[in-house]
């Protein structure tokens, strides 16, 4: 596996969410959010990824999520570590995004936890998915966040996110849905601040 092909993704981003943005967005703009982020409210305050879901990445996460191999997820995170260090800096814990109890068993492992567990950061078992959703695949992005509501729950013990910023963890984002439900949460647990880490992303091209 060549990690030197794995390229980052290029700014200007979306501060949001982490997408490109065309260069002239962000000439007269502090803050920059991508036209989507401008639209709606987001729960996840700032999200970052090593890059594309394309290409080497997107063949070393499948081997980590679906062949089982799990040693991969140091070099992962370590690669999230360097491309995220201020976000990783700023957080008091880290979360991972929880699986159902019945992908859970399918699968034997939360490849989000051995990403966590790798990023140098206390880590929280915080969350709990109490429902279980169809595959988002090719699911518009307004449709995912409906599929998503009501599907993550705070753990009892979970109380100690008051008033911290907390790093969601998880292996790819595609739309922000599933990393949104869990900050919806969150928030309203009291977390201060929300903020998302993943070994990849979807990417939308700006127009």
């Amino acid at each position: 596996m060549c990690w030197r092909s794995i390229l980052p993704l290029t700014p200007p981003l979306c501060d949001a969410c982490g997408d490109p943005l065309p260069t002239w967005r962000t000439t007269s703009l502090s803050l920059a959010r991508c036209p989507r982020c401008r639209r709606g409210r987001r729960h996840v305050d700032r999200a970052r990824a090593i890059g594309e879901y394309d290409g080497a990445l997107k063949a070393v996460i499948h081997a980590l999520k679906y062949e089982g191999r799990r040693s991969l997820a140091r070099p992962l995170a370590a690669l999230m570590r360097e491309r995220a260090a201020d976000l990783v800096a700023s957080a008091d814990c880290v979360i991972p995004v929880p699986l159902h109890p019945s992908r859970r068993r399918q699968r034997g492992f939360n490849q989000a936890s051995d990403l966590a567990r790798q990023l140098g950061l206390p880590v929280r078992h915080a969350l709990r998915r109490v429902r279980a959703t169809p595959t988002q695949t090719g699911l518009p992005a307004a449709q995912r966040h409906r599929n998503l509501r009501g599907a993550f729950a705070l753990r009892r013990f979970a109380h100690d996110v008051a008033g911290r910023t907390v790093l969601l963890v998880d292996d790819v984002s595609t739309t922000g849905a599933t990393l949104d439900a869990c900050a919806r949460v969150l928030k309203r647990a009291g977390a201060r601040e929300v903020i998302a880490l993943t070994a990849a992303r979807v990417v939308t091209r700006p127009r």
